[in-house]
């Protein structure tokens, strides 16, 4: 989602048939060049505007639980890299069943922050966790094909699969391991990464310090500071003043020659962060394909993302970007053509046009997309009224109780298109063939079989107009001089920052 909004569920490839073992790769951390040798005792302020909504991914914790937490705090059976390959990291080895459906994995000597030693029954009480009936975690659709997890002896579990899935391990990676004994994590923790919890500080700051007794390799620094600013204007100034050593993700591009020109380092990676206009699809009249439509070629997309990045992004034509397997190019699939949205408009019976609601959050340039959204909808007669709230409103009103009509939200999780396979999901999209060309691809036996089956998905949505997917952001990361180590890509909110150094 956005830079402060909810993490989401994700289809993607972990290995081409069940059979395979698990992709190892490389972390795909950018050393920027120049940068001296790093000092391994200091500290590294990170300024971001993407505060945790609370500290348990289980419930809901926003897309910044999982920049802090994920990898960093907490850690999987398996690791993403920036890369967005799979690698074994809690489990030291997978041995998968012929017929796909049991996954045997080893796991490593490991401890927790709190001492305690990992053992299978804390990967059993995790997995269950984040599939249970509380729990509403991204992934936890794609991993309810768990049946039965068992605790085979302390360094050995077992899953059986209720059918195959050819994701499971990519989606594990992205599955914290917890203590079961560690009780309410929304605003502490206990987890076997290289750093613990600090300081939390909510509105404020998350500080994380180095953990000693760490299984694996020691942080390349002496802790981190996650300092949180709602403003861009104030995050980019505490970036000029030395006050944040790096920002996760420039959201004013107006300031990228200014840092320029200062000497600061300008990381441009690849972003899986969509800009969507999201239709609740079961109110009238978005209900109605036509008006969708209508919608979509009202606004000239290339006009905004020219005013919002300055040229920087690229416009797209559904959920999928182009760094994944199942693109397709789509962009002008639905054209911008005022003519051609009156026209919709009027054999959907709404030729006098009509006044609709967007709820928007007021983190990131979502207020400022929807006022360019307001004045090209009002040149073919729509009325749009903005809503503007905060992301915890969003969460309570869009997300969990789908009340609204329209809404401005950006998704960045990495292969994501199998939202629109749920139609429970907060937009409501349902198309029976969508539903069955995304379940099927999960099961499906080779990445060949899976991606055609994903494509026609892909296509549909766009022929749907099932939400207007504004444009792909650009991903960008800048960092003070002397800054090394910093994570290149923008996957999923993922940040990992062992290997961040300061000169």
């Amino acid at each position: 989602m956005t830079s402060r909004g909810l993490s989401r569920f994700a289809v993607a490839t972990a290995a081409a048939t069940a059979g395979l073992l698990v992709l190892a790769g490389c972390s795909g951390a950018a050393d920027p060049a120049g940068s001296a040798a790093g000092d391994p005792n200091v500290e590294i302020v990170v300024g971001s505007q993407n505060e945790p909504t609370n500290l348990d991914q289980i419930f809901g914790g926003s897309s910044g639980v999982t920049e802090v937490f994920t990898g960093n705090v907490y850690e999987g059976l398996f690791r993403i890299t920036d890369d967005a390959e799979v690698e074994p990291l809690l489990a030291s080895s997978t041995e998968i069943s012929d017929d796909g459906l049991t996954y045997t994995f080893t796991l490593e000597d490991a401890t927790f922050h709190s001492g305690k030693e990992l053992t299978a029954e804390d990967v059993k009480y995790s997995l269950e966790r984040f599939v249970g009936e509380e729990s509403i975690a991204a992934r936890k659709r794609q991993l309810s094909v768990i049946d039965t997890v068992t605790a085979v002896d302390d360094k050995t579990v077992e899953v059986t699969l209720s059918q195959p899935s050819i994701s499971f391990t990519y989606n594990l990676g992205y599955v914290w391991i917890v203590n079961e004994d560690a009780g309410d994590l929304t605003a502490s923790e206990d987890g076997t990464g290289p750093y613990a919890l600090a300081d939390y500080r909510k509105g404020d700051s998350i500080s994380l310090e180095v953990n000693d007794e760490y299984w694996g390799e020691a942080p390349a620094n002496g802790g981190v500071v996650y300092q949180y600013y709602a403003d861009p204007t104030a995050l980019n100034n505490a970036l000029t003043t030395g006050a944040v050593d790096l920002v996760t993700s420039q959201s004013n591009p107006d300031s990228i020659a200014e840092f320029e020109a200062a000497g600061f380092q300008i990381i441009e990676g690849t972003s899986t962060t969509k800009e969507l206009l999201a239709f609740n699809d079961r109110v009238a009249p978005f209900d109605d394909v036509r008006v969708r439509k209508a919608i979509y070629s009202a606004i000239d997309r290339e006009k905004l993302l020219d005013a919002i990045w300055d040229g920087r992004g690229e416009l797209i034509g559904s959920m999928v970007p182009p760094s994944e397997p199942w693109y397709l190019d789509l962009a002008d699939n639905n054209p911008y053509d005022p003519e051609l949205s009156e026209q919709l408009l009027a054999e959907a019976g709404q030729s006098g046009g009509f006044t609709f609601t967007v709820d928007t959050p007021d983190s990131g340039v979502h207020s400022t997309v929807a006022e360019f959204l307001k004045s090209e909808l009002a040149k073919v007669g729509i009325t749009l009224e903005i809503n503007i709230i905060t992301d915890d409103e969003w969460y309570q009103k869009v997300y969990t109780e789908k009340n609204f009509e329209a809404t401005l939200q950006g998704h960045v999780n990495d292969r994501d298109i199998n939202f629109y396979g749920n139609p429970d999901f907060y937009w409501g999209y349902d198309n029976a063939d969508v539903q069955t060309w995304l379940a099927d691809s999960e099961a499906a036996a080779s990445v060949e079989e899976q991606t055609e089956l994903i494509k026609k998905a892909n296509q549909q949505i766009s022929d749907d107009a099932a939400s207007v997917w504004l444009y792909l952001n650009p991903q960008l990361r800048i960092a003070a001089e002397g800054v090394s180590g910093v994570p290149k890509n923008g996957l999923n909110s993922l940040f990992y920052v062992s290997d961040i150094t300061k000169a």
